[in-house]
């Protein structure tokens, strides 16, 4: 397997750009190197931060997200007369660097506008669920409140109350055995036949 070095894959790669702009199959076939090898290599100097078109687009303005977002990073500090050069050696027109910035930024607080929506939502739902358990609570405690009046209730019907004794009960036998004798009277005492209280003597 044939190793490269670094400056010669970073000079391979670089005909991907302007002013060569070929595709991977031509700079395989130009260079002698597999199209899987350096399609790995992009990839690998994508990761690291560098700005490399896909093979199929015709311009800047056919490149792809990722690749004009990189294009923006990568000229954010630069001067003026820096991102012209830089502009000039990627075949880009100042305009278009300035409009991509623009679509990033715009990008970025719609992105930001759409977290603070989702944000307000999830507060929103919060309270709301809040609000729920709330009354769920309340009407627990109403519930238990009504089940002990009721169970109360129930053990009071079957104590029947403060219990009579049989004296008490009308119902009860004493009762029902003074009723058939009517009221009681003192038998009265025996008297002998002269009336003087005395038995007389035989």
């Amino acid at each position: 397997m044939t190793r490269y070095s670094e400056e010669r894959k970073q000079a391979v790669l670089a005909k991907l750009l302007p002013p060569h702009n070929l595709s991977i199959q031509a700079l395989a076939e130009q260079e002698g190197i597999s199209v899987p090898t350096l399609y790995a290599w992009r990839k690998r100097a994508r990761a690291q931060g560098r700005c490399l078109p896909d093979s199929d687009v015709t311009g800047p303005a056919s490149w792809p997200s990722r690749d004009k977002f990189a294009a923006v990073v990568e000229t954010a500090a630069l001067n003026a007369e820096e991102r012209s050069e830089y502009c000039r050696r990627r075949g880009l027109y100042v305009e278009q660097l300035a409009q991509w910035r623009s679509d990033c930024e715009q990008a970025a607080d719609l992105a930001q506008a759409r977290r603070d929506s989702q944000t307000q939502a999830y507060r929103e739902q919060a309270k709301q669920l809040k609000e729920v358990q709330r009354e769920l609570r309340r009407k627990e405690a109403a519930l238990a409140e009504t089940a002990a009046l009721l169970a109360l209730r129930k053990k009071r019907r079957r104590s029947g109350g403060r219990q009579r004794t049989h004296d008490q009960h009308p119902g009860s036998p004493s009762h029902a055995v003074a009723d058939r004798r009517g009221p009681l009277r003192r038998r009265p005492h025996r008297q002998g036949l002269c009336g003087t209280g005395h038995c007389p003597s035989h």
